[in-house]
Order: C-alpha cells, then sequence, then structure tokens
C-alpha cells in the first residue's frame, strides 16, 4: 500500500508539473503576442484596402496610448452602435468598456478612410515593410486583446465597430479575416468574441458569413436550461486542442 501511495504521489507531481510548464508555456506565447508594438507589420500589403467605393488605411493602437481624439471616437461609435442592443444594461456597460478601452492590453486596428488621390499615391507601399503617412478620417475600429481562455491562448474580440454609412460593404469581414490572421501568425488557438443575442444583424454576420460557432462555454451551451443570459460567445478555432476545448459539441473527434 506504501509503494501504491508513493507512486500515486509521484503521478500527481508530474501532472501538477506538466499543467504549470504547460500554463507557462502558454502565458510565454502571449506575452510574446502582446510585446508587439505594430500587429501590422505581419501584413504590409494589407495596410490599404478598396472595395465597393472605400479607400481605407489601416493603423495599429494600444489601449493605452489613445489621444484624446482617439478616445473619445470610440467612445462615441461605441455608443452609437451598441445603446439599442444592450438596451437598459447599457448606462452600466458603458463605463465597463470605458475602462476596457485604455487598458494596456487592449490592442487596436483603426479604420481611416482616404481619397482615391490618396490611395493611388500611396499604392509603390503595397507589400512592402515600409508605413506610409496618409491619414483621413476614422471611420471605424477593432479592439481586440491576446488571452488565455480555457487555458486557451486566444485573440479576444473585444470590439468591431464600424460607422453605419460603411457597414455593409465588405470592410467588417475583411477586418475579422485579418484579426484571424494575426491570431494565427502568433500562435493563437482561436479567435473568441461576444455578441448580444438582441444583435441579430451581427449574430448573422459572424455565424453565418464568417462561419463562427456559439462555443462551448457560451451560457446557452453551459447551462442551456438555466436563465437565459443576453449574450453569446462565439469562436473560430485553428487546431485540435482549441476545438476539444472551445467547440466541444462541434469536434469530430
Amino acid at each position: 500500500m506504501a509503494a501504491k501511495s508513493t507512486d500515486y504521489g509521484s503521478e500527481r507531481k508530474v501532472k501538477r508539473r506538466e499543467v504549470l510548464e504547460r500554463k507557462k508555456a502558454i502565458e510565454g506565447i502571449i506575452r510574446a503576442a502582446s510585446s508587439l508594438k505594430d500587429h501590422l507589420s505581419y501584413f504590409p500589403q494589407l495596410r490599404h484596402y478598396h472595395k465597393n467605393g472605400l479607400y481605407i488605411h489601416l493603423e495599429s493602437g494600444r489601449g493605452n496610448k489613445l489621444s484624446r481624439h482617439a478616445k473619445r471616437y470610440v467612445q462615441d461609435l461605441l455608443k452609437l452602435n451598441m445603446e439599442a442592443p444592450y438596451g437598459p444594461e447599457w448606462p452600466t456597460e458603458e463605463k465597463i468598456k470605458r475602462r476596457e478601452m485604455v487598458s494596456q492590453e487592449a490592442r487596436y486596428i483603426f479604420v481611416h478612410e482616404i481619397s482615391n488621390k490618396d490611395f493611388n499615391e500611396v499604392s509603390e507601399f503595397m507589400g512592402k515593410s515600409r508605413t506610409c503617412n496618409c491619414r483621413g478620417p476614422t471611420i471605424g475600429f477593432v479592439h481586440y486583446r491576446f488571452i488565455m481562455e480555457e487555458e486557451v491562448p486566444v485573440v479576444y474580440v473585444y470590439e468591431l465597430q464600424l460607422e453605419p454609412r460603411v457597414q455593409g460593404k465588405g470592410l467588417g469581414k475583411i477586418l475579422m479575416q485579418l484579426v484571424e490572421l494575426i491570431a494565427c501568425e502568433n500562435k493563437m488557438g482561436a479567435v473568441v468574441l461576444t455578441v448580444q443575442r438582441t444583435n441579430s444583424l451581427a449574430m448573422n454576420f459572424y455565424l453565418s458569413k464568417l462561419r463562427y460557432s456559439i462555443s462551448a462555454i457560451s451560457p446557452s451551451k453551459v447551462d442551456p436550461l438555466g436563465v437565459r443570459k443576453s449574450y453569446e460567445i462565439l469562436c473560430k478555432t485553428f487546431d485540435h486542442e482549441a476545438r476539444v476545448t472551445l467547440e466541444a459539441a462541434h469536434d469530430p473527434g
């Protein structure tokens, strides 16, 4: 009995060490991804975008480095787009979002609209590591972070917000595909995000157009018979381990 007890204790120590080593490795991956100042540097050819009459320049940003103008823009666009979907929950949610947006962990891609002339002038920079100095009015942004979700390194998209006049032109799809590229480049297992159930356009956009899934960690999956939450957690996974953890019901085994 003593020998069996000793063996069991040794196995527990080995498993505990493996868990700690895995956690340390994931934290290292997240730290490395977060330390890069400009994730668009991986994809210089994607800094500029032209489709459906939109001429776009993309720029990286950090929550704790936002200018006063950028902070005001993010606040105003969030209120414009999200006050209705959140309904009576918005005043409380707005306070939370204002704290989140300036966090040191927050990473941004800002969308600037530029003229046809400016776009043609900067086309020489496409596919090169050099960046242009073109700037135009901001028309949207993505706020994302590198975090650990259920012991899986993921990119969590906190916000994808576009001004109403540029919605429906394919820009949202381009931005999410770029986030997915950033996730894969930085060895993340998935892209995860939260959507209000009442926001039917957003739910359709992610589930139907981008092929995201309702995650196994979403409230409706964790406790189907419980109190219905106002949101769903969606995900798109890139490896087997992430699928098993975040898409359990969808994993083919």
